[in-house]
């Protein structure tokens, strides 16, 4: 994830990068700062931004007119304003925004804006498997669960199942950072589609019941619990 922050207050970039350096020793997460809406108009140009965080109140171009100018450019980046007067929000309709955050930005709140941004390019994402009928596209946001079975997976969807050849620890390493969990040798689960859990078992969105193993159970439960602290955004 590509992400831009705008503020005419250095003071404040170094605050926003404080933040997201503590909550993302991540790699894949990058961060620009610009002190002025000209400034990440150039930059705009020519790398592709999923998060903009914005400030309203800057000399020269306001976050308001640098929003729809971003706009234009691209319909699907993600824009945050950040703000001390909530009277803005009904412009921010206006340029689709996607939250308003108060400043100086608290960390909770800033987090739970990357983490949304960050499910929702998800829910994007897509793995191609090989069947008799030749190879097929299956989104992630569609798989249930994969059992191991001899040399073959089968992957299961709310619609359908598919039998391929594979080996389950493979896509374990694969599908990990991606929400899913191994609860036993021969299971590894997405995440999102578990209905409920038990002491021994998980029930899947299909009511399918697996098993989960003795060593794995406390491991599920966090994994589950660090889930649904995502979710409530």
């Amino acid at each position: 994830m590509r992400i831009a922050v705008c503020d005419d207050e250095q003071c404040f970039l170094n605050h926003f990068r404080g933040i997201v350096s503590r909550l993302y020793n991540r790699l894949d997460i990058i961060t620009d700062e610009f002190n002025s809406g000209d400034e990440l108009l150039k930059s705009f140009r020519y790398k592709a931004y999923d998060l903009v965080f914005l400030d309203i109140e800057m000399p020269s171009m306001d976050g308001i007119t640098l929003a729809r100018k971003l706009r234009e450019l691209s319909s699907d980046v993600c824009i945050v304003f950040l703000t001390g007067h909530i009277e803005y929000a009904i412009k921010g309709y206006e340029v689709n925004a996607l939250r308003y955050l108060t400043k100086p930005a608290e960390e909770t709140k800033v987090r739970e804006v990357i983490d949304h941004v960050l499910k929702k390019q998800e829910s994007g994402k897509v793995i191609w498997i090989k069947t008799t009928d030749g190879e097929q596209k299956l989104a992630l946001s569609d798989i249930l669960f994969i059992e191991a079975q001899n040399q073959n997976v089968v992957i299961s969807t709310a619609s359908d199942s598919y039998s391929v050849r594979g080996n389950i620890s493979d896509y374990e390493k694969e599908l990990t950072p991606h929400g899913f969990f191994r609860i036993h040798r021969g299971y590894l689960i997405s995440l999102p589609k578990v209905l409920r859990i038990s002491n021994k078992s998980v029930v899947m969105e299909d009511n399918t019941s697996l098993p989960v193993s003795r060593t794995k159970e406390a491991k599920l439960r966090e994994k589950l619990f660090a889930y649904v602290s995502k979710e409530a955004f």
